[in-house]
């Protein structure tokens, strides 16, 4: 059996559907399982050995040049070329329904209109599956990703899943490792994210540095996070702002790790992928695109969240006491 899962972005998304490769590959050990993505994201999937081919777009480039419209066909249009018996759209938007009409004419698995936002994609499925929006994130990925397989995928079997990310140590920088320490716990800040409402304040970050007094490396990814990373060197004793690094990088050093304390966002759900210990800080965002774990906890402002409706004027997440965060680090830690 030759199948496509169109997942497109965003990190931290692709990341809450990758769990549901093992099972697949478990119920079906010879299938062919090709996953369409954009190819920035591309490289949270590659090495994965559940994966048979990562097959990359570009749709982004559409909005900055209208003629790549027809680049990005041709190249869906190749991809069809491999004769999928079912394409499911695990991203329930048009543009990722459209990608999933042009590589199978047949038979495409994607959401009902009652459990997704945009509600036109479900013109462009031949079968649904019903999950309710504002559902587990994980659960919702999981269901989706089963379901037209025939077999269901338990919470406990989430819970208790292998790590499913996976790098290519040939490829890394010697300096990745360098910066761990061998007699303190090493801790991983993931500072940045999309929105600046869903950002922890770096003054906090500071302060959770200074207090823990353990190792810790903060990871950035452009240049105002980068100015963010080195403001909290300056100011703890024990924080460090790493090199810029790639995915594959940045995989291979969340897996030495003993914890990653971030915000919503990718970098701080690899941790989760990798069975590694977590703290994920949410504000504007609803705690369900996780499951909190033994190892993996989350801490909420006291804002309601929409999920249908999320709010980017929400900067709850600054009231965060930064002594509860300090809390759950020592206890993860076994201090």
């Amino acid at each position: 059996m030759k199948i496509a899962i169109v997942k497109l972005s965003a990190m931290g998304d692709i990341i809450h559907a990758m769990v549901a490769l093992e099972f697949i590959r478990r119920y079906f050990p010879n299938s062919q399982v090709d996953w369409i993505v954009e190819e920035v994201f591309a490289p949270i999937l590659e090495d994965n050995p559940d994966i048979s081919n990562v097959l990359k777009l570009n749709i982004k480039s559409i909005k900055d040049n209208k003629l790549e419209f027809f680049v990005q066909m041709k190249k869906i249009k190749s991809y069809a070329k491999n004769g999928y018996d079912i394409v499911i759209d695990a991203q329930g938007l048009v543009k990722s329904a459209i990608v999933s009409k042009v590589l199978s004419s047949k038979n495409i698995w994607g959401f009902d209109e009652n459990s997704i936002r945009e509600k036109f994609a479900c013109k462009f499925y031949h079968k649904f599956v019903n999950i309710p929006y504002e559902a587990n994130t994980i659960d919702r990925n999981a269901k989706m990703l089963s379901f037209p397989f025939g077999f269901r995928i338990l919470k406990s079997q989430i819970i208790e899943k292998k790590p499913f990310l996976f790098f290519n140590l040939n490829s890394i920088p010697e300096s990745t490792f360098s910066h761990l320490h061998q007699n303190r716990k090493n801790i991983v800040f993931v500072i940045g994210s999309t929105w600046e409402s869903r950002n922890y304040p770096k003054e906090k970050f500071a302060r959770i540095s200074n207090i823990l007094r353990e190792n810790v490396l903060i990871i950035w990814g452009n240049r105002e996070e980068k100015d963010k990373a080195k403001w909290i060197e300056k100011n703890s004793i024990y924080a460090k702002a790493m090199p810029q690094l790639d995915i594959n990088s940045l995989k291979a050093l969340i897996s030495k790790v003993d914890l990653v304390i971030g915000n919503d966002t990718g970098p701080t759900h690899i941790a989760w992928g990798l069975n590694i210990p977590s703290i994920t800080i949410f504000g504007p965002t609803p705690v369900n695109r996780i499951y909190i774990t033994e190892i993996n906890k989350a801490i909420k402002s006291d804002s309601i969240v929409n999920p249908q409706k999320l709010d980017k004027n929400d900067f709850s997440i600054r009231d965060i006491d930064e002594k509860e965060i300090v809390k759950m680090a020592k206890t993860l830690c076994g201090k």
